[in-house]
């Protein structure tokens, strides 16, 4: 299924009561353009910030569900990442790559790490587990998503045993480094 999302409708979706938060926003909105989704899709934001971190974005409910994952993904079954669960983002940030001013929430760089199509095999939010078949250039096959015990919005972020599982896998930036375009 596909369908044209128009920004002026996410433009509603912002609610936050930061006010540097709406303008960061308004600043993505302002600087992408309407686009084709197929649906769910999900993107990595690799954001050189104050710290270098990556973003995993998730389309579900109609937005971007979003989890900071301060050591990047990893297609190494052996490590569990450390996945904070942030703010939704409209399903217009999706193809946000640029600056975000300093002064503004989460100035710095920011471009896309990987992205594609997903489908949930199993679990879901509510029941703080879900397991995730990935379709991207990097993210590829089946990772688990589990929130930890006893936690609100921290959850681990590890990659299942299956042919794309990769033993010694090492995270590579898409920018040369953190001061790139800064």
């Amino acid at each position: 299924m596909r369908r044209n999302i128009s920004r002026t409708i996410f433009l509603i979706h912002i609610y936050y009561n930061n006010p540097s938060r709406k303008k960061t926003i308004r600043f993505a909105l302002s600087n992408s353009s309407q686009y084709n989704l197929t649906m769910p899709i999900f993107v990595v934001h690799e954001h050189h910030a104050k710290h270098l971190h990556f973003d995993l974005r998730l389309e579900m409910d109609g937005v971007l569900k979003s989890w900071a994952i301060p050591k990047g993904p990893s297609m190494n079954p052996k490590d569990k990442r450390l996945a904070i669960m942030v703010e939704d983002h409209p399903l217009d940030y999706a193809p946000f790559e640029g600056i975000i001013p300093e002064g503004m929430y989460g100035a710095g760089t920011v471009a896309i790490w990987d992205k594609g199509d997903f489908e949930i095999k199993d679990g879901s939010l509510k029941q703080g587990r879900l397991e995730i078949l990935f379709h991207g250039k990097k993210l590829r096959g089946t990772f688990a998503l589990i929130r930890m015990s006893g936690k609100e919005k921290e959850w681990l972020f590890v990659k299942k045993k299956d042919e794309y599982a990769d033993d010694n896998f090492e995270l590579k930036t898409v920018m040369k480094n953190s001061k790139e375009g800064r």
